[in-house]
């Protein structure tokens, strides 16, 4: 399968900027450089940002001290009616990108499935290893839960979801929610999940290298995130590795063909398949890592975060 030319011509750029650029390794350079990157790498393939009703910023309580959050109303909402509400958990390797870098695809969500969703900042490695990020992703689920009538929303009408290791951080909260027998959850939206920290599979040798993510880059991310390798296996950071996943919420799960994490995501998908759960799988091919966000270069973004307003709109009862 050839890449999509809209995506062969951002990969050819990326790749020959790359090749002349005389940057160090990951491991040799500034994390604020690293981050600087990532962010203006996202934020460039990003079109004009959706419209919402009203936009909020607020700081939540949370194990690790508050965690910001960005609260989105889509237009057009009666104040007197409770909206169902998805939480989001932004793509980040545990160590890179924002609520700002995925403030458009909020938005999206957003005004397309007409709900509120909550843009989580959770903290990010290497200064907050794991699990502080699953921490603080489930802190703002049970906040969500507890204040819902106070933003507007149906505590009854809860859904999660993330991108890359957003999507991981998703899975592990909709696990600790069927473990703990509550916040009740209807969806979980998962979108190129990590959902292991296994870097021996298939996806990771034949996408690994020339795909913008590369393998070198998951194995930093990684290593910024854990402690040390045990802590690889939790469950916490390799919601794959669970025992049953029966029970859990229904979910739609969209991965890209030239991927590492790709085969992650398939496996998550059958996997729950297996378990029972009702799980809505998409492959898009001829797609990298990071099309979720990528409006502005990738016509498959639009038609990616429409697909997930449906999946939403079909779970709140409201489509």
């Amino acid at each position: 399968m050839q890449l999509d030319p809209q995506v062969q011509e951002f990969v050819d750029e990326f790749n020959t900027a790359a090749a002349e650029s005389d940057a160090q390794s990951l491991w040799d350079r500034p994390i604020a450089d690293v981050r600087a990157d990532f962010h203006d790498l996202v934020l460039g393939l990003q079109g004009a940002v959706p419209e919402v009703g009203r936009v909020e910023n607020r700081d939540i309580p949370g194990p690790h001290g508050p965690i910001p959050i960005r609260i989105y109303w889509p237009e057009g909402s009666d104040p007197g009616t409770l909206l169902p509400v998805y939480i989001n958990y932004h793509g980040s390797g545990y160590v890179v990108l924002s609520i700002d870098t995925h403030d458009n695809v909020c938005r999206a969500l957003c005004q397309g499935a007409g709900c509120i969703v909550i843009g989580v900042s959770y903290r990010k490695a290497p200064e907050h290893k794991f699990p502080v990020a699953t921490d603080e992703s489930w802190a703002s689920l049970e906040w969500v839960a507890a204040n819902a009538a106070e933003i507007g929303a149906d505590a009854a009408r809860i859904a999660v979801g993330g991108d890359s290791a957003g999507g991981c951080l998703a899975a592990v909260t909709a696990q600790q929610a069927k473990r703990q027998g509550g916040p009740a959850l209807v969806f979980q939206l998962l979108v190129y999940p990590v959902t292991d920290t296994r870097e021996d599979r298939p996806s990771y040798k034949s996408f690994g290298d020339g795909y913008v993510l590369t393998a070198e880059a998951m194995a930093w991310f990684f290593d910024c995130y854990f402690n040390d390798d045990g802590e690889k296996s939790d469950l916490r950071a390799a919601p794959l590795r669970a025992n049953d996943l029966s029970g859990l919420p229904p979910a739609l799960v969209m991965t890209a063909s030239h991927d590492p994490l790709y085969d992650d995501g398939v496996a998550y998908a059958e996997k729950l398949k297996a378990a029972g759960v009702p799980t809505d799988y998409r492959n898009y091919e001829g797609h990298i890592h990071g099309f979720w966000t990528a409006t502005g270069r990738m016509d498959i973004a639009a038609k990616a975060q429409a697909t997930a307003c449906a999946a939403l709109r079909q779970a709140f009862g409201t489509a």
